[in-house]
């Protein structure tokens, strides 16, 4: 991709190194699912129009670019651990809807939107990309971004879409594993009490 001369030198608040699972915690603890991809798809159709730009608060969309740069950030560094629990094994037909831009293959195993992604372009070209559609989005200017911003944005808009299913995942492998120790629990209890006595004869 085309460098863009464009540094916004975002420094994320965490103090200290943080995980990729708590780095898409924090980001959906802030930003919905919904609204990111509207706000996402904004930016972009914005980034490429000649005589308009964005009207949203600069300092929100600066926020959301940084937060966007973060999730990229933990996508990458979930793919780099190949995690089973983000597995969907059930066999049911998936409806189209719940699909998305996602084939079946991605939506059972969203790791692979990661993987593919990051086959194809590097974590700085997706800074790139980022920064980019931010910049031209928020002025006119005489000239556009280069035309190969629609596949970043496609990956951008899947990685949204596969980060929220590896949270969810997530949350149900906990609830699930809850409920298994409640039962073990609950068997152990039954088992260990001692039976009363009715060895006695009167």
């Amino acid at each position: 991709m085309k460098k863009i001369k464009t540094d916004f030198n975002p420094q994320f608040r965490a103090g200290k190194k943080r995980s990729g699972l708590q780095l898409l915690e924090t980001f959906f603890q802030f930003n919905e699912l919904d609204v990111s991809k509207e706000r996402l798809s904004n930016i972009m159709n914005y980034a490429v129009k000649r005589n308009s730009w964005i009207n949203e608060d600069p300092a929100e969309i600066f926020e959301f670019y940084q937060s966007m740069r973060s999730l990229i950030r933990a996508g990458y560094l979930i793919m780099l651990k190949d995690r089973k629990w983000v597995i969907d094994t059930q066999q049911e037909k998936i409806s189209p809807w719940v699909l998305g831009l996602l084939s079946e293959k991605e939506y059972r195993n969203p790791l692979l939107v990661f993987k593919k992604a990051f086959r194809e372009y590097t974590l700085k070209e997706f800074d790139y990309f980022m920064s980019g559609i931010v910049y031209f989005s928020m002025g006119v200017y005489e000239n556009l971004p280069e035309r190969n911003i629609v596949m970043p944005y496609i990956h951008t808009v899947k990685m949204l879409d596969a980060a929220h299913l590896i949270l969810q995942r997530r949350r149900e492998k906990k609830i699930e594993q809850s409920e298994q120790n409640t039962a073990t629990s609950l068997v152990v209890k039954c088992t260990s009490k001692t039976p009363a006595s009715s060895g006695q004869q009167s």
